[in-house]
């Protein structure tokens, strides 16, 4: 294997492990995973939403959308509410206990590369936005709902709890 391979390889696989460790941490410090934990933050930010509008900025289908919403709301996180000018609308906020959970969780890797890329010029981003797409259909990741957020399924042993 070439020099720039292994590399590229090496490079890939310090950030799945980085992201892997980061979701474990957040797991067990607050039960969430990196997806619903940015969903959370959305609403926080944001304020009440329909399920469509998280869905189109967190750049996910309605239907991912619908699952993160229902073990969000199973979980006490977040509650839905009908619309008061149209009752056929379904607006999402969070609750307390999500509130709770969003001030203990940890900032994690999301955040850290988000202020370190914002940092960067814009040329660095465009260039680097480039070469994760051109990896990505590299590893024909074919799959039309890539969350733009790093989500491990993570199994913890009863020691890391």
């Amino acid at each position: 294997m070439e020099d720039r391979t292994k590399l590229a390889l090496t490079a890939m696989r310090k950030i799945l492990r980085t992201t892997e460790l980061n979701s474990k941490q957040l797991m067990r410090e607050t039960g969430l995973t990196p997806s619903q934990l940015v969903f959370m933050q959305l609403l926080d930010a944001e304020g009440e939403r329909t399920a469509g509008y998280v869905a189109g900025r967190m750049g996910i289908t309605q239907a991912t959308t619908t699952a993160l919403l229902q073990k969000l709301e199973i979980a006490g996180m977040i509650q839905r509410r009908r619309g008061d000018k149209d009752r056929r609308q379904v607006l999402l906020s969070l609750t307390e206990a999500g509130r709770k959970v969003l001030d203990v969780a940890p900032d994690g890797v999301h955040a850290q590369f988000l202020a370190q890329f914002s940092a960067l010029k814009d040329w660095e981003q465009q260039m680097l936005v480039a070469a994760l797409e051109r990896v990505a259909d590299m590893l024909d990741n074919s799959q039309e709902d890539a969350a733009a957020v790093f989500d491990h399924v993570v199994e913890l042993s009863s020691d890391e709890r």
